[in-house]
């Protein structure tokens, strides 16, 4: 068997996954008057679209902090019950835009960034829906490890009109409040 190809396959998939656009979904649009100095802070996961580099992972939390090089610092950890361990990723994050649309590109390797979008936000700063660069990327973020059911309703009916899977969504198990 010849190694270059297999391996030069296997670098372009993996460009390919990594390059992910950071602008939002088509017809998807950011929240406007976003202040990222009040999104800072430990958000926990309540739901989201499963994908591959959060697959089998619980207790998830994702943590804001302000870097000096005007970025956003990114925390995301999580427990793996498999492997009885944490898991951690580190990254950052920057605005595309304006600093006050919640349009983000974000990276935890290398050169290689896809987009993380603020789409709908409680006034107080509580909630969140967070989509990334296609539909096959949701959350919903809360302040608490739990979310309302009305809140967790109109997230979920807004995505739905936006275009996502919504019967897709898998329930985030987090300690309790």
């Amino acid at each position: 068997m010849k190694v270059w190809p297999v391996l030069t396959g296997v670098a372009l998939s993996l460009t390919l996954v990594a390059c992910q656009s950071p602008v939002p979904p088509k017809g998807v649009t950011p929240i406007g008057n976003f202040d990222a100095s009040r999104y800072l802070g430990k958000w926990y996961e309540v739901a989201r679209l499963d994908n591959r580099f959060e697959r089998g992972l619980q207790q998830v939390t994702a943590t804001y902090g302000q870097r000096s090089d005007g970025g956003i610092s990114v925390v995301n950890r999580g427990y793996d019950p498999q492997s009885k361990r944490w898991k951690a990723s580190e990254g950052k994050a920057f605005f595309t835009g304006a600093r006050d649309v919640a349009a983000l590109k974000v990276s935890f390797f290398g050169p290689f960034y896809g987009g993380y979008n603020v789409i709908a936000l409680d006034d107080d700063y509580r909630y969140a829906l967070v989509s990334g660069p296609n539909r096959g990327y949701l959350w919903l973020l809360s302040r608490t490890p739990d979310m309302p059911r009305e809140v967790r309703q109109r997230y979920i009916t807004l995505a739905q009109e936006l275009g996502f899977p919504v019967d897709k969504l898998m329930n985030v198990s987090q300690p309790a409040s």
